[in-house]
């Protein structure tokens, strides 16, 4: 579950070949929005520092020590998932480490007992290719990748519109049985990015499983550009309409869809279709953000940590618009994505138009170790307006409408200028359901 990131220091979250997804809360960088994904991206240009550039350097047992306390203190079951935490340090605290490696693997191995993929340790490389500040050079095949909890499974969150596994082929839910030949049973999501990432211009071959049948890609690595948001004007059936395409929730997501709805109203649009098909997540505050130009009253989200704390967002009474709105979801709209899709449908603020949601209500938080690692660490769940965990589960749309296996194909990688037309199955019951909602909004006003 990789997606795009965008970090700063203590943490980090890519916008373009990833998923990870930060979120900012109070006083700390989390990372929650997509099954928890690491990029495939190489980062290289940085303007972030970490503590392990600190004149003080742990030792390793210090180290092993140090990821085990973050555990004790932060990690979201205070039962550590049925294992005994204290025996856990006991076994690994005797043990004598001659060099950072050793502990590195004993921190793996001790992690692995929580049976979570998404708490994970980043050896220094690791985290520093994780962190990249708004004006870092990224490149690398564009995917989001996650572990799956159950089958253990390197997984396909979304690929990132227009990046080279988008145009490849690659699509949501493809499982990777290969890099490079390499077998990935038993493999993380540390080792499988550290294996995709490379230099653009080098190639990557990815062995995929879909819908039982194996498929080889080769794909060239490149730069890769993100614009989070796309948006035009349709002339449907329904009357003119503003359509918005939000590939990921990065930092400038936010300015971005602002931008396109302040436009979109000054051409006096009659409704909008906001498109999260395909979209892995990002950052979580930029959900918050985007969420609260679209509802003027409301909840938004609710993150509750072990102790049932709970933090919640609200919307603050500036919403941009109050028109009809239908939001397309798919099986790669995850994390923040779901955020807002649920925000959106259970403030009855919009209809959503699809198929089932990733599934994936955990929210992690990034910190950065003594000697330069990182630890990802699940601190909480997130539910929807409504008290609706959605991990595993999903968001159900309003309204579901299936593509077969050729209309996605054909939709989203050969005849890409079909999409988000009436060709388009699932535009196309959009533009039906918000044409009966502005017919009724018009109605309601001409009755007053």
């Amino acid at each position: 579950m990789v997606a795009c990131v965008r970090l700063s220091i203590l943490t980090i979250y890519f916008p373009s070949d990833a998923a990870v997804i930060m979120v900012i809360t109070k006083s700390r960088l989390v990372l929650g929005a997509t099954a928890v994904t690491l990029s495939t991206i190489a980062v290289t240009s940085l303007g972030i520092h970490s503590r392990g550039q600190a004149l003080f350097k742990a030792s390793p047992k210090q180290l092993v020590d140090e990821v085990w306390q973050n555990i004790y203190r932060n990690y979201v079951d205070g039962t550590f998932n049925q294992v005994d935490w204290q025996a856990v340090r006991k076994e690994y605290l005797s043990k004598s480490y001659s060099n950072p490696q050793e502990a590195y693997k004993s921190i793996r191995e001790m992690l692995k007992k929580l049976d979570d993929p998404y708490t994970r340790f980043m050896d220094p490389a690791e985290f520093k290719n994780m962190q990249v500040d708004t004006s870092g050079e990224l490149t690398g095949i564009g995917i989001t990748i996650s572990q799956d909890e159950k089958t253990k499974q390197l997984v396909v969150i979304a690929p990132i519109e227009d990046t080279p596994a988008f145009k490849a082929g690659v699509l949501a839910k493809d499982i990777i049985l290969k890099i490079n030949g390499k077998n990935t049973k038993g493999m993380d999501t540390n080792q499988a990015v550290s294996l995709i990432r490379g230099e653009a211009g080098t190639q990557v071959s990815l062995t995929i499983q879909r819908d039982g049948q194996t498929k080889q890609f080769d794909i060239k690595r490149a730069r890769i550009e993100i614009h989070p948001v796309k948006y035009s004007q349709k002339k449907t059936p329904a009357g003119n309409l503003g359509y918005i395409r939000l590939n990921q929730f990065s930092a400038n997501a936010g300015k971005e869809m602002q931008t396109a709805i302040k436009d979109l109203e000054s051409k006096q649009v009659a409704g909008y279709i906001l498109d999260l098909r395909g979209n892995p997540g990002g950052l979580l505050f930029s959900s918050v953000e985007i969420a609260r130009m679209w509802i003027d009253k409301g909840k938004i989200v609710s993150t509750v940590e072990r102790q049932g704390e709970a933090e919640k967002e609200e919307a603050n009474g500036r919403a941009l618009t109050n028109k009809p709105l239908v939001v397309l979801v798919d099986k790669g709209s995850a994390s923040a994505s779901e955020i807002l899709s649920g925000a959106l449908q259970d403030n009855k603020r919009a209809t959503l138009v699809g198929t089932q949601t990733f599934g994936k209500g955990l929210v992690q938080s990034v910190r950065p170790l003594e000697d330069g690692s990182g630890l990802a660490v699940t601190i909480a769940h997130y539910y929807t307006p409504n008290g609706t965990d959605i991990n595993h589960k999903g968001i159900s749309p309003d309204v579901k409408v299936d593509l077969t296996k050729a209309q996605m194909e054909e939709l989203w990688l050969h005849e890409r200028d079909k999409l988000a037309t009436l060709a388009d199955p699932q535009f196309a019951k959009a533009v039906d359901i918000i044409g009966k909602k502005i017919a009724a909004k018009g109605a309601a006003t001409a009755e007053k």
